[in-house]
């Protein structure tokens, strides 16, 4: 018997002990050249592009650090369970507050890429790809939840166009809420994940998120599409690949493997 809840990312007493250890494992994440493009010059330079051609420019910026700093000020979010025998325990992810973008905390653009571009950046930065069950605990610990905004489908979906037109509904969104560019964000994109069902699906990427509400996700796990297929809709957040099983350091994939404390973690 297995039962999990979720904490606030923000709880005080939590927060600053979980930031000090979340803010050690953002050390690998590279920093930019002073020469780094900004998110409006990126989105013009790739207008043209999409698919693994696009691809490759977000790769080459992601990899060289081009990022926001507030990417870099991972956030805390607190699972507790009680496993067998009864055992109460708490796991801290280190998640990204928001999805990869290329850009300044002033002037970001969202990305979307294929599962091997995200794949190459998370290894490069010692990070991993959430589960679906981490992607419903990030939503429910975000202090800013954005609602979902859809757009028309068609071969478009896929073009920079709508990416940097749903990049403007997001910005939108969160002025209005006046969040602040490190808060914990979720609800306003689908999430590229891991899972087992990827074993069965080669060649496939899986999906899943973009919630309007706890356990509401519109877009329920999927692994329809190609490694390659990416759309505006589609958002990559990253999870560091040390967590905290009640306060102690350890890699999540050997927690992930652990038959007790696993499914916390993952289905």
């Amino acid at each position: 018997m297995l039962w999990i809840t979720i904490a606030s990312a923000i709880a005080p007493a939590l927060a600053l002990a979980h930031s000090t250890e979340c803010g050690s494992a953002a050390a690998s994440i590279p920093h930019a050249a002073p020469q780094a493009v900004g998110g409006r010059e990126f989105a013009a330079r790739v207008a043209g592009l999409e698919g693994t051609a696009r691809d490759g420019e977000v790769r080459a910026e992601l990899l060289a650090g081009d990022l926001p700093e507030h990417l870099r000020h991972l956030a805390p979010v607190r699972l507790e369970g009680r496993v067998a025998g009864g055992r109460s325990v708490e796991i801290t992810l280190c998640v990204m507050p928001d999805y990869l973008s290329v850009g300044s905390d002033q002037d970001a653009l969202l990305v979307p890429m294929g599962l091997p571009t995200a794949l190459e950046v998370a290894a490069h930065y010692g990070f991993m790809l959430p589960t679906p069950r981490m992607v419903d605990a990030i939503y429910d610990a975000a202090p800013v939840k954005l609602d979902p905004q859809p757009m028309p489908a068609g071969s478009e979906m896929r073009s920079t166009a709508y990416v940097v037109r749903h990049n403007q509904l997001i910005a939108a969104q969160r002025a209005a809420k006046n969040a602040p560019p490190d808060a914990l964000t979720a609800g306003h994109k689908k999430d590229l994940v891991a899972t087992a069902r990827l074993a069965s699906a080669p060649g496939r990427v899986a999906i899943y998120g973009w919630h309007r509400g706890s356990n509401q996700p519109i877009q329920p796990l999927s692994t329809v599409h190609g490694a390659n297929y990416a759309d505006y809709s589609h958002g990559v957040r990253l999870v560091s690949k040390i967590v905290y099983v009640d306060g102690a350091p350890r890699q999540i994939d050997a927690v992930l493997a652990d038959p007790r404390v696993g499914p916390l973690l993952a289905n």
